[in-house]
Formats: structure tokens, C-alpha cells, sequence
């Protein structure tokens, strides 16, 4: 079972950026979907950008395109999302996400969708004002 810790949020101006970390640990295999999810108050929880560990392509939610970018380190233990030109809907509480998928079902299905992980971290606030 892979253990992730989320951090990097925090309160920023409207057009600022931020970047979000997620440790990654426990993992035995490198055979995990990796997505970062938000969710605002009141609302369903929404997939914005995965990855496969393995690397290749990534998706993102339509809303997100062009901002927001999703990457991992060499070593694959952290798990980052880029968050540029921020704006105020974007305030929610983040979540970086895994479960053991295959590339295919990871990579080509458009943006993660929450019923598909199981491995969830504590979330990292991020609030935009305007």
C-alpha cells in the first residue's frame, strides 16, 4: 500500500502560481495511476491531472488545460502539480491520489476519476483571492 503526503498549498493572489508536492512511499511496484484531485466546499470531489508512474502522457480535467501540470520526480517519490495563473474557483482542498492500474487505463482515459483510487493523501489547502 503506498503511503502520500500532500503539501504546498497555501493563499495566493489571482494570477499567482504554486506548486504542490506528494511524497510517495510504500510503493513495491511501479505499476500505479497517480491523479491529483480537488474538491470545494459543496462539491463532488473532481480529477484534475494523472499519470502513470511510469511516465508517458498525462490528462487533465478540460478546466485545468493549460495551467495546471503534472509531473514526478526521476526516483518516482514525489509526485507534483504545477498550478499557474491561478484563479479564484480554483480554491479547493487538494488531493494527490494511487492505485494499481495498467498505462492504458491510466493514461488514455481522459482525467482520473476518484471511485478508481484507493490510496489517498491527507490534502493541502490552496484558497485564491481575487
Amino acid at each position: 500500500q503506498v503511503q502520500l503526503v500532500e503539501s504546498g498549498g497555501g493563499s495566493v493572489q489571482a494570477g499567482g502560481s504554486l506548486r504542490l508536492t506528494c511524497s510517495m512511499a510504500g510503493y513495491t511496484t511501479n505499476n500505479y495511476c497517480l491523479g491529483w484531485f480537488r474538491q470545494a466546499p459543496g462539491k463532488v470531489r473532481e480529477g484534475v491531472a494523472g499519470m502513470h508512474m511510469r511516465g508517458g502522457d498525462t490528462v487533465y480535467a478540460d478546466s485545468v488545460k493549460g495551467r495546471f501540470t503534472i509531473s514526478q520526480d526521476r526516483i518516482k517519490t514525489t509526485l507534483y502539480l504545477q498550478i499557474n495563473s491561478l484563479k479564484p474557483e480554483d480554491t479547493a482542498m487538494y488531493y494527490c491520489a494511487a492505485d494499481l492500474r495498467s498505462y492504458d487505463y491510466c493514461a488514455t482515459r481522459g482525467p482520473p476519476a476518484s471511485p478508481d483510487f484507493h490510496n489517498w493523501g491527507q490534502g493541502t489547502q490552496v484558497t485564491v483571492s481575487s
